[in-house]
């Protein structure tokens, strides 16, 4: 969206929204020591705990670094998965960055001449699960100690370049915060190994350094990628007329802009993200490919020469007065209302739904509101997406390479934006989107890399390495992991053997042994048995333990502990379906039916956060629950469901991300129909008769966080937790509530716990004073009812996001969704005896 309407959603929004400030880089440093004391003192690092997997579909890749003289060996840097390494060209990995108190990466570099790897903190992609970084780290022993470098503010780091032939001068593109301005981004530059560092460039407060290139042999002449993005919790403005390419002629000391009106490269408000490669064969040449949110011309949008034209498309039903509306032609009418992609409720006909429009019924858009929502908005700018750029003349002037449109980025190329070219041919040129595509002509005609084995290649991708040796050898980094061709993307193998899924959240089942479900970041949804042992034992049997039940971003998951068969699970924005395992034939499960709550036209459109929640009722478990911005309940198994709410959100203005949502909902153990909701826009609501009637319990809290988590207490009916989540406010205060009146009032607790955004808690099954903590950091525990807490991180990485935990209240486990190293285990038996 525009800037305009940007400041529009600002001034609009301001008062309901949260009125904090960003965590400052001092706040979030002190977390080091606060976390090294924590972990110490704890005494329930006595127990550990043991990673089940799975791996298969492994984790978003960000980077890699191979050995120019040994292509067997290799580096790879996944965004909240860590740092590995390999020495047999990917048959397996060790992990080297799991020490450190931050594990989400941006960019690595490494000197092969002196071993030194650098690796710069925070990705750049900026999506939802985008973590902040705590700046730069180099290490000299391959890993086994590191050395923080500084930028703690920086938040995210697009690329790190090394001088060629001085060792301790670096340069580092910084991208800066996602969700607030601030002054610590641009090019930054150091001549002593890291100890000091100079900002050489810089824009403003909302443009950041995103790419960076290096001459092949003079280390004076430096290209970097400049990108303006404000990205907010309802909306992401993803271009600006700041976003443009620079370039420094005096090893980075002084920069300036190329990218100006005349040169051949678009300039102005619609100017998005940009990556950068210069051709080391004819370093003169240099591609820069561009995120291009100028709205396409007529003749490539859906015109009369290319639109389906036996019906209406919804933009056509947009604005329409009551004639207009009278004046459609019935029998396109009809098209669009039987078109089972539509879900047009009710049995309306084109007669029907005119005479109730005539009648103000319903207004003349009726069509295009029921549809048209933040989500749909998203997708529906028509904007040129991804071009790319040729320069022959080192940056002086530019041209667009290709005739035909590069449709690879859908309606979020700032998840992309990288361009990458052989170091044996400057016409070899890869890019890197949904799909991967190469060009063998500079740029003017592409084809997707695909081949015979593509079903292994998953999609999404980010990372590209040419061989500097062999044209056929190639390496592909993406949401599914790690690729290696030897025929230049015609067959690919998968290199997934480290356990590096992103789950958002999980749950178990009453099985023996237990499984353990959950929904990953852009790898479905998957279940397999707690007792995995993740090895390579299963490619001689084909049977792995875990299996797919669902596509897409995998989300929230319910079981029926009647049959531990029946599953609700679903992909993003509320689209869930209920399926029973094993009911397919083949082997193969039915995805079943749906379970998304619907309305009716003229209705105002509900809203769906990116991981809608879902509940069955533990009571009766044909009791279902569905948040959307209001509550739901089925008593068949989610067949229908009813509203039984209002807008339990401020209901804000909307921008073009999905926001005024419900994100959490719990019902107590103790008592059916005591329910409580939370949305992310800070609202927390209670009912006491099963959805009937609804109090806001907000009291004194802190207004307008995200409200990542209401818990109601297994053991006392009126005491319920709640959690508080500020990251989509670079906010990462620890906030953590209780409250034994059923949130009349609050009290917080966990008061000591770090600088770290919280996301999950639960209670102990057998003890009410054992509480357990997920945050962005990592898992802590309070034996105390939150008066002091303590860290529990043996047999974890030192950091890493706890999104979920799940409480197997049978066999006393604790099961923890991380995002980044997939399910961890533990049983809770030692942490209960040291509560005694």
């Amino acid at each position: 969206m525009r800037k305009l309407l940007f400041l529009l959603l600002i001034l609009s929004s301001f008062l309901s929204q949260a009125q904090v400030k960003p965590t400052p880089a001092t706040d979030r440093l002190k977390s080091i020591a606060i976390r090294k004391q924590l972990s110490q003192s704890s005494v329930a690092n006595q127990t550990g705990f043991r990673n089940i997997g799975p791996s298969v579909q492994s984790g978003r890749v960000v980077d890699i670094d191979v050995n120019p003289n040994n292509s067997t060996e290799f580096y790879v840097a996944y965004a909240t998965g860590g740092l590995w390494h390999t020495v047999n060209n990917g048959i397996s990995f060790t992990p080297i960055f799991d020490s450190e108190d931050i594990i989400g990466i941006g960019d690595i570099a490494v000197n092969w001449t002196t071993r030194e790897i650098w690796v710069g903190t925070g990705e750049v992609n900026s999506s939802r699960s985008t973590y902040a970084g705590l700046g730069v780290y180099k290490s000299n022993d391959n890993g086994k100690t590191w050395t923080w470098l500084g930028l703690g503010d920086s938040h995210h780091i697009g690329e790190i370049k090394l001088h060629h032939t001085d060792p301790n001068t670096a340069w580092v593109a910084v991208l800066g915060h996602l969700y607030s301005p601030n002054k610590e981004r641009g090019v930054y530059k150091t001549t002593d190994g890291g100890k000091t560092w100079k900002q050489t460039l810089f824009v403003d407060d909302n443009t950041g350094a995103v790419d960076l290139d290096i001459h092949p042999t003079n280390p004076n002449e430096l290209y970097a990628a400049m990108w303006y993005r404000t990205r907010r919790a309802w909306n992401f403005e993803e271009s600006g007329e700041t976003s443009g390419i620079f370039k420094s002629t005096d090893g980075g000391e002084t920069w300036q802009k190329i990218s100006v009106v005349g040169a051949g490269f678009p300039t102005g408000a619609g100017v998005g993200r940009i990556g950068l490669a210069i051709a080391v064969k004819n370093p003169n040449t240099v591609y820069a490919v561009v995120d291009n949110n100028e709205k396409r011309a007529a003749s490539t949008t859906a015109t009369a020469a290319n639109r389906d034209t036996s019906s209406y498309a919804l933009d056509q039903l947009k604005d329409l007065n009551k004639e207009q509306f009278a004046n459609l032609d019935n029998k396109k009418l009809n098209a669009f209302l039987r078109n089972p992609r539509n879900r047009v409720p009710g049995n309306y006909t084109a007669e029907t739904l005119k005479a109730a429009v005539a009648a103000d019924k319903f207004q003349p858009t009726v069509l295009y509101d029921y549809f048209y929502d933040a989500n749909a908005a998203l997708f529906a700018n028509a904007v040129k997406g991804c071009e790319l750029y040729r320069s022959d003349d080192a940056g002086k002037t530019w041209t667009k390479t290709h005739a035909d449109p590069i449709n690879i980025y859908s309606s979020y190329g700032y998840y992309f934006g990288k361009v990458f070219v052989s170091p044996l041919n400057e016409n070899n040129v890869v890019l890197s989107g949904v799909d991967l595509i190469a060009s063998t002509d500079g740029g003017k005609k592409f084809k997707t890399i695909a081949g015979q084995t593509a079903p292994t290649v998953h999609s999404d991708h980010h990372a590209f390495w040419f061989s500097n040796t062999n044209p056929n050898h190639v390496i592909n980094g993406n949401d599914g992991g790690l690729n290696m061709s030897y025929d230049a993307g015609l067959n690919w193998s998968k290199l997934n053997s480290p356990s590096v899924g992103q789950f958002y959240a999980i749950e178990v089942d009453m099985a023996t042994p237990y499984n353990v479900y959950g929904g990953l970041q852009d790898n479905g949804t998957w279940y397999g048995s707690s007792k995995n042992q993740e090895s390579s034992r299963w490619l001689s049997s084909g049977d792995y333990a875990f299996k797919s039940i669902g596509g897409g971003d995998g989300m929230q998951v319910q079981v029926d502990w009647r049959d531990n068969r029946t599953v609700y699970s679903g992909s993003q924005f509320g689209s869930y379906s209920r399926q029973v395992l094993g009911a397919a034939a083949n082997g193969r499960n039915a995805r079943g039916n749906s379970v998304q709550p619907s309305r009716n036209l003229g209705e105002t459109a509900l809203r769906f956060n990116w991981q809608s929640p879902i509940l069955l009722s533990r009571h009766h478990q044909d009791i279902f629950y569905f948040g959307s911005n209001k509550f739901h309940r089925s008593f068949s198994k989610g067949d229908s469901l009813v509203a039984m709410s209002g807008d339990l959100t401020t209901n804000p203005t909307q921008g073009d991300v999905p926001f005024g949502t419900l994100t959490t909902m719990s019902e107590s153990p103790l008592r059916f129909g005591l329910i409580y909701t939370g949305s992310d826009d800070g609202l927390i609501h209670v009912t006491k008769d099963g959805g009937y009637t609804w109090n806001n319990i907000n009291g004194k809290l802190p207004k307008g966080l995200y409200v990542s988590r209401v818990v109601a207490s297994k053991f006392k009916e009126s005491r319920v937790y709640l959690t508080l989540n500020g990251y989509r406010n670079d906010y990462f205060n620890a906030l953590v509530y209780v409250s034994e009146d059923y949130g009349s009032t609050w009290k917080q607790i966990a008061k000591d716990l770090p600088f770290e955004s919280v996301n999950v808690i639960r209670e102990d099954p057998i003890n009410e004073k054992i509480l357990y903590i997920g945050t962005d950091g990592g898992l802590y525990i309070s034996l105390n009812g939150g008066e002091n807490c303590m860290m529990w991180n043996k047999g974890l990485p030192y950091s890493i996001p706890i999104h979920d935990i799940a409480i197997h209240p049978r066999d006393n486990e604790i099961v923890l969704g991380t995002h980044g190293r997939s399910l961890y285990i533990a049983g809770l038996g030692e942490i209960q005896k040291a509560a005694k």
